[in-house]
């Protein structure tokens, strides 16, 4: 078996106001992780932190966030997929990166999901939707209704259903200051006797 990663993200800002008012949650964006460090994150979300107006198929950089959002928290969990399945996903995961100017983030889609209708318009999404899809794809997850409608709510009840899988929650900059250490441990020089 194999494990991918989920991260619920909590960000100050207008919008996320207005989606954390939207969804009754804290958490208001979601990234999909395929290891444990976050060197390889991928989320429909600001192709640049500090600026809001441009959004698309991105990987994440924990660090970049951090000095955007200082205060912004992070809860994370596991879940199970098959070698197989994650070779899959990342040789998909992969060929959307290279081509992430083709993906962008599905503004009008935010009305319809407030309506509870599904819509999809060709490589638009929002954060979850993109998330919900590439999983439910792969057999890995999948919600019972479209992944258009997915919200980082869901994908927060689903961990919160899953106690024993979330292996971390706190601010980001605890996380950065983790990831730091475990990329060091394998780094780790022995001493000269």
């Amino acid at each position: 078996m194999a494990k991918l990663y989920i991260a619920l993200v909590d960000t100050p800002g207008v919008f996320a106001w207005m989606i954390r008012k939207t969804i009754r949650i804290n958490y208001i964006h979601v990234v999909l992780s395929l290891d444990g460090n976050f060197q390889e994150a991928y989320s429909v979300g600001r192709r640049n932190p500090f600026i809001p107006f441009f959004a698309g198929f991105e990987k994440e950089d924990i660090y970049q966030i951090h000095r955007a959002f200082p205060t912004a928290r992070y809860k994370i969990y596991t879940i199970q997929c098959t070698d197989r399945q994650k070779k899959e996903l990342t040789h998909q995961l992969r060929h959307c990166y290279r081509q992430r100017f083709r993906y962008h983030y599905c503004i009008i889609g935010l009305f319809y999901l407030l309506l509870g209708k599904p819509f999809y318009q060709t490589n638009y999404y929002t954060c979850s939707s993109f998330i919900a899809r590439i999983l439910q794809e792969h057999g890995i997850l999948s919600f019972p209704k479209h992944f258009s409608l997915v919200t980082p709510r869901d994908f927060y009840e689903y961990g919160q259903g899953r106690q024993q899988d979330i292996i971390f929650e706190g601010q980001l900059q605890e996380l950065c200051l983790l990831v730091n250490a475990h990329r060091l441990t394998n780094y780790m020089v022995y001493p000269c006797h």
